[in-house]
């Protein structure tokens, strides 16, 4: 079975690496270089700002500097900054790379907002000729901390926990998120006093929803302030939210506060000054895992990228999908699911979850080891607070779980997936691919 934890984890591999910035976004510069092209004529004057924030922000940041200097841009005219995980700075002449948070730290913290700080001001200061290129990633929201006055950040940490805890989706998070923010919901577009705006987005959201990937700072905003309150309202956050967060969003809607944006700008000629691309997304990942699972000799059975829900609900679809079919499949499957943690808790992530609840449900149906391998993986490399991507696991892990002593339905039941895989082994340790597209999930019979 371990020749086939390996086949698995190659093929999780494969659909990563379709969306490293490395592989995604050379293509997508044919793109701007349609969209504009005064930036590349050689009496060009004219500042490319390079701005945004993600996980993949200094992989983005080093290859589309790369492109604009290939195809003539000086380096004197480019400049910019992006707010990045501490682990993934290193220099990229012109543009700051941002240490906005430490290893393993997904929550605002004060260095990432006085990073976005810089980008607001750096969009503000551009000439009317200027272009911003921004560079948008999974992550993006926790980089891009800009509370509006009234509100600390401590207050949107205490907001995004409560959030965390309770389940909420990412659509819900980010609705809240984008009406306690100035760069959010389209606030760097407001902020930005150039030309035109080309956002190059890599997108860890289900669907590629523009307004939710990283909150949207360059994207019009559908949701409203009564929507934010609706979501505390909904996981009965009133009255936990600090005083200060909810006021705010009460001014927001008596209409004593303004609206995210609710539509782009255009020019004098009606023309859009901003085009937001999705540049690599779930679905990619998806393609690039099949053709290699195709040519290791499986028939793929996928199932998309939109599965979401509760982690331990879809394991046990997922395994009854598996054990349905004949050898040598790989069952695909993309997204994000959630796991709603109580007070007292282990250690672990949606991906390590996932692969746990599948195991345990498979053996209770089957009444014996399963002649499968479960892997589920982070494609940025991260699984919740840990420092693994997710889990591999097989028949052979119930087995050392035996030798070991250790009970399975235990380690699910307190949401401690990582100290179990942690001794049996399977967790997959890769760091940070610098590249974020929800999750990979690869079923192999």
């Amino acid at each position: 079975m371990k020749a086939k934890r390996k086949e698995a984890l190659a093929i999780w591999q494969a659909g990563v690496e379709a969306v490293r910035p490395e592989k995604c976004l050379p293509a997508a510069m044919e793109r701007i270089v349609a969209l504009l092209p005064e930036v590349f004529q050689p009496t060009a004057r004219s500042r490319v700002l390079i701005l945004g924030g993600g996980k993949a922000g200094a992989a983005m940041a080093r290859v589309v500097h790369a492109e604009l200097i290939r195809r003539g841009v000086a380096s004197d005219r480019i400049v910019g900054w992006v707010n990045v995980p501490g682990e993934e700075v290193e220099s990229v002449e012109g543009v700051t790379l941002w240490p906005a948070r430490p290893a393993g730290v997904n929550s605002p913290t004060a260095q990432a907002v006085e990073g976005t700080e810089r980008i607001l001001a750096l969009a503000s200061s551009a000439r009317s000729e200027d272009v911003m290129l921004c560079l948008i990633s999974g992550g993006g929201s926790a980089l891009l901390p800009a509370p509006v006055p009234g509100i600390s950040l401590a207050d949107k940490q205490a907001v995004t926990g409560l959030l965390h805890r309770c389940g909420a989706t990412i659509q819900e998070m980010n609705t809240v998120r984008k009406h306690l923010s100035r760069i959010k919901g389209g606030g760097l577009v407001r902020h930005f006093s150039g030309s035109r705006v080309v956002s190059l987005i890599i997108s860890d959201v289900i669907g590629d929803p523009l307004d939710v990937i990283a909150s949207g700072p360059t994207a019009e905003d559908p949701t409203t302030f009564a929507d934010a309150l609706a979501v505390l309202d909904k996981y009965r956050l009133s009255s936990e939210v600090p005083a200060a967060v909810l006021d705010y969003l009460r001014s927001g809607v008596s209409g004593l506060v303004p609206e995210t944006l609710k539509a782009l700008p255009t020019d004098p000629e009606g023309r859009p000054r901003v085009h937001n691309l999705i540049v690599a997304n779930n679905g990619l990942a998806l393609e690039a895992a099949a053709t290699e699972a195709m040519a290791r000799g499986y028939r793929v059975l996928a199932l998309g990228s939109c599965l979401g829900g509760d982690t331990q609900t879809t394991a046990e679809v997922l395994g009854d999908i598996a054990r349905g079919q004949p050898d040598n499949v790989c069952i695909l499957s993309g997204g994000e699911t959630t796991v709603r943690l109580p007070p007292d808790h282990g250690l672990g992530g949606r991906n390590q979850e996932f692969v746990l609840a599948c195991l345990v449900h498979l053996r209770s149906v089957l009444g014996r080891a399963p002649n499968i391998t479960l892997l589920s993986g982070g494609t940025d490399g991260e699984d919740g607070p840990t420092d693994a991507a997710g889990a591999v696991a097989d028949g052979d892990t119930l087995t050392e779980a035996a030798r070991l002593g250790l009970d399975l339905g235990d380690f699910l039941n307190r949401h401690d997936s990582y100290h179990f895989f942690d001794q049996v082994g399977g967790l997959i340790r890769c760091g940070l691919t610098q590249t974020n597209v929800m999750d990979l999930r690869v079923l192999l019979t």
